[in-house]
């Protein structure tokens, strides 16, 4: 007989490297969001238009754009697509169905994602899940090279986007491309007057929020989130199903998987790095057609890292890091946030103001600060509590009760 009464999973189901994966994952895409939550906007993607890019600077950009840029997004967006498996085969093995419990559940990601968006920080990627989860989960009983496939098919769409735009430039109306280029390389002006928005008063703060995080759940979202996370989501439930995540594969597997991802992935992220700084960053090439060899190198670099975590899971080696990583995963929604708020603090205008004035040099050591908060906070937290704090708020609105917090 299957129960009436729909539970979270307990901490002791949890499945060890799907935390160490997103503990790792976690960690890593502070690396790029930094970047967005210190300095103008247009300074993420054109790494030329703002601050000093020379020397020190310089060798700190091309290191976390060759490890770090896409990287750990394309992680957390296979992740996603595994937990959506993952949960819904719980449900049904349980309570027979699994759509109201999973929509309820991202619908409750969703609010939250928004709340953050528009309130803390407009790079939010949680609302972008929410959204491509109402599609993929119909596709969840596929098998796994189908899915495999699938995915694919879509996180291609974008690259066809793309070579439209790019190839098509020459014939955009002039006010079009100047318009454009503004957006890539935006006057003094223009950066002075997003430092000033920023490290001003709390309502233009949220003013600039809100308007940024609508461009990104619109704009943003259609070309670009919607292809790389949708696809991204089908291909993680079709190697979750494979039992890639869960470290189920033998030791050669792995090994095979990090030296294939690699060779591949970083030479196809390098190359179009040397061919963008060969051209200058120009609107014409970078922008579009520059992208697509990061875009594609960091599908191979990510599978890479993945098969590298999964070896880490698979060691009796290294109990204690392994232990405060997945931690950190377990715990994933409320450091994801913390690091918003950790960031926001330090930089814009409702803490110390530092908004633009922080080369890339040192964010290195705002990363380092946000990484040893919680390395040292997640472990002891669950030691007391079963969830941490943002994670017992989406539980509770989706179980439409208040979980228990306290473990006995």
């Amino acid at each position: 007989m299957k129960e009436s009464i729909i539970r979270p999973v307990s901490s002791d189901n949890r499945i060890q490297s799907l935390d160490l994966l997103r503990g790792f994952a976690i960690l890593g895409i502070l690396i790029m969001n930094i970047q967005s939550f210190s300095m103008p906007g247009a300074a993420y993607m054109n790494p030329s238009s703002y601050g000093d890019f020379s020397g020190f600077n310089r060798w700190v950009w091309m290191v976390s754009h060759v490890l770090a840029d896409q990287k750990f997004m394309t992680i957390f967006s296979i992740l996603f697509g595994a937990g959506i498996v993952l949960v819904t085969q719980n449900a049904e093995s349980k309570y027979g169905n699994s759509a109201e419990l999973h929509y309820k559940r991202n619908f409750g990601l969703l609010l939250i994602g928004l709340l953050h968006a528009h309130l803390i920080w407009y790079g939010d990627i949680l609302v972008t899940y929410a959204l491509c989860s109402f599609l993929v989960y119909l596709f969840r009983k596929k098998k796994p090279g189908t899915l495999i496939i699938l995915g694919l098919i879509l996180f291609s769409i974008h690259s066809l986007i793309y070579w439209f735009f790019g190839t098509s430039i020459p014939n955009w109306p002039a006010e079009s491309v100047i318009e454009a280029k503004a957006s890539w390389m935006p006057s003094q002006a223009e950066i002075q007057l997003e430092i000033q928005t920023v490290n001003g008063p709390l309502s233009q703060q949220l003013s600039h929020n809100s308007e940024s995080a609508l461009f990104l759940e619109t704009m943003v979202f259609l070309s670009f989130m919607f292809w790389r996370a949708g696809g991204l989501m089908l291909i993680g439930m079709g190697i979750y199903k494979m039992g890639v995540l869960s470290a189920q594969k033998s030791t050669s597997f792995y090994q095979r998987g990090i030296l294939l991802g690699w060779i591949i992935g970083f030479p196809l992220v390098i190359y179009g790095m040397m061919k963008n700084f060969e051209v200058g960053w120009s609107f014409e090439y970078s922008m579009f057609l520059g992208s697509q060899w990061n875009y594609w190198g960091s599908l191979f670099v990510s599978l890479g890292y993945i098969c590298l975590v999964m070896l880490i899971a698979k060691s009796d080696k290294y109990h204690q890091l392994k232990n405060r990583i997945a931690a950190i995963g377990q715990m994933a929604l409320t450091n994801y946030i913390s690091q918003s708020i950790l960031c926001i603090f330090i930089f814009h205008g409702i803490g110390l103001s530092l908004f633009g004035q922080v080369e890339r040099s040192g964010q290195v050591l705002v990363i380092l600060f946000v990484w040893a908060t919680q390395f040292l906070w997640s472990q002891p937290w669950l030691a007391r509590y079963r969830f941490g704090p943002l994670e017992w708020l989406w539980r509770s609105v989706t179980y439409g009760k208040s979980q228990p917090m306290k473990k006995i």
